[in-house]
């Protein structure tokens, strides 16, 4: 009986106590709300606003690690496009340069129907000072052998001083140690044309009798003579005569038919 008249004592206290809190609040001026808001606000509104912060960071991230990622996917998609661009490129460049042969052993061919020959094209040069000993990639199985003559579209290259299975060693006329008896086209008067030591771009006319008649730009052609080249064959142009005391040392200065720099087709006359 005495426990039930507590809880019934601390019932009615507790009921006073809210309805005294009500009666504050309710008598309480809503200025006073403002003030407590305010001051809340300021002691909330930077917590708040770091975590607004840190969400929007974490959110930018986010998208930015995205970004990345695209990035890596389109970069990689790039890389693979540049790889089948820079193959197709190669294998253009490859088809170009087969044609830019055929096209030439067509011209070669055409150009020297009278003799049989074999197509060739230069694989090594010797370019020194020395010697422009060059290697072509056909051999005794082409049926190529010792002192064939080879040329080229605009006239002779030289001759062929030994071969292998495959390939061959061509002495170019330019070389110092080459010799080829020529003949000028219109006096008709005969020379030895020398390669010229240090000099890859200019022939030496030698052995000139002394009542030749000697004309520039006179074309100069093989004479038939000697065994290795057939007559007929353009060798180069007569560009300077140089004359001294004696008459029968006077030589003159032949510029090549071929560009020797830029030579990469021939052909070697096998008949």
């Amino acid at each position: 009986m005495q426990k039930h008249n507590k809880t019934g004592t601390i019932g009615i206290f507790i009921t006073i106590l809210i309805l005294t809190i009500l009666v504050i609040i309710t008598n309480t001026h809503v200025s006073k709300f403002s003030i407590a808001e305010g001051i809340i606000n300021k002691l909330v509104m930077p917590i708040q606003n770091g975590l607004t912060y840190l969400k929007n960071k974490i959110e930018g991230n986010s998208t930015f690690f995205e970004d990345i990622n695209n990035l890596k996917e389109e970069n990689k998609k790039l890389k693979q496009q540049n790889e089948e661009l820079n193959k197709n490129l190669s294998e253009l460049g490859i088809i170009k340069a087969e044609n830019k042969t055929l096209r030439e052993y067509a011209n070669l061919t055409d150009q020297y129907t009278s003799y049989s020959t074999v197509p060739a094209y230069i694989i090594d040069r010797d370019l020194s000072n020395l010697g422009n000993v060059m290697v072509i990639n056909v051999g005794t199985r082409q049926g190529v052998h010792e002192n064939m003559p080879v040329v080229a579209e605009n006239g002779v290259v030289g001759h062929v001083i030994s071969s292998t299975e495959n390939t061959s060693k061509v002495l170019p006329i330019i070389d110092p140690s080459s010799s080829v008896s020529a003949i000028m086209n219109i006096s008709r008067d005969n020379i030895i044309v020398k390669g010229e030591l240090g000099n890859n771009t200019t022939l030496k006319g030698t052995y000139i009798s002394a009542d030749a008649d000697l004309i520039l730009n006179d074309d100069v052609e093989t004479s038939g003579l000697g065994g290795i080249y057939p007559k007929g064959l353009k060798i180069g142009k007569l560009t300077e005569i140089i004359k001294v005391p004696n008459i029968t040392e006077q030589y003159v200065k032949i510029e090549p038919s071929v560009d020797f720099a830029k030579l990469e087709t021939v052909l070697v006359i096998i008949k």
